[in-house]
């Protein structure tokens, strides 16, 4: 291993891609990377999280997880996006992040970053592959690295069979659906192995 720094970066409003985010990190830990795992700025009125039980739960639970910054990404080799799906687009408060990295950009830094993205919707064609998508678009314009899992271990297919992502549908009651930490852990481990073939080929030029 070559020493991967991986910034496992998520929005979660319900809690869902808190979790995934967790798992990835446990898989890249797995893989021998060295990992941050972050979340970015909520940007909802507090008044609003107050009406909502998951919200407010979620925000509890994360209370003690950094929130990303232009740092991590610089620090980063690899980046793994976790963020629910809006009408078919990442959630704002990942776009903000997003949004926000334009001295980044403009700099060069995010060149050869290699990112992988995941999603969440509570319906199974709700967005997910469209939100991993429109990530996705974004990390063209970096000039970033996108490695999709797609069909490299039976495990995904477990999952939903997603070759984008790893996405998961979530019922009514907020439980997921599908099984799909193992696919998630496999993800992040892909994930790696790509950033520490860069990595490498980078320092032998």
């Amino acid at each position: 291993m070559a020493n991967v720094k991986l910034a496992v970066i998520f929005y979660s409003m319900g809690g869902t891609n808190y979790q995934l985010a967790q798992w990835a990190k446990e898989g890249a830990e797995e893989a021998g990377a060295e990992v941050k795992l972050l979340k970015v700025q909520e940007l909802a009125p507090e008044s609003t999280i107050e009406q909502n039980d998951a919200w407010k739960a979620t925000v509890e639970a994360t209370k003690d997880v950094p929130i990303a910054t232009s740092d991590d990404i610089v620090w980063a080799d690899a980046l793994i996006f976790s963020t629910p799906t809006r009408f078919g687009n990442v959630a704002s408060q990942m776009k903000q992040f997003l949004d926000t990295q334009g001295g980044l950009w403009a700099n060069g830094q995010t060149v050869n970053k290699v990112v992988s993205a995941m999603s969440s919707a509570q319906n199974p064609h709700g967005g997910q592959e469209a939100t991993i998508l429109n990530l996705y678009t974004t990390m063209a314009h970096w000039g970033a690295i996108i490695v999709p899992p797609g069909y490299t271990d039976p495990v995904l297919f477990g999952a939903g069979g997603n070759p984008y992502g790893t996405s998961v549908t979530v019922d009514q009651d907020g439980n997921m659906v599908e099984d799909v930490k193992d696919a998630v852990k496999h993800q992040a481990k892909r994930t790696v192995t790509v950033a520490e073939w860069v990595k490498k080929g980078q320092q032998e030029t």
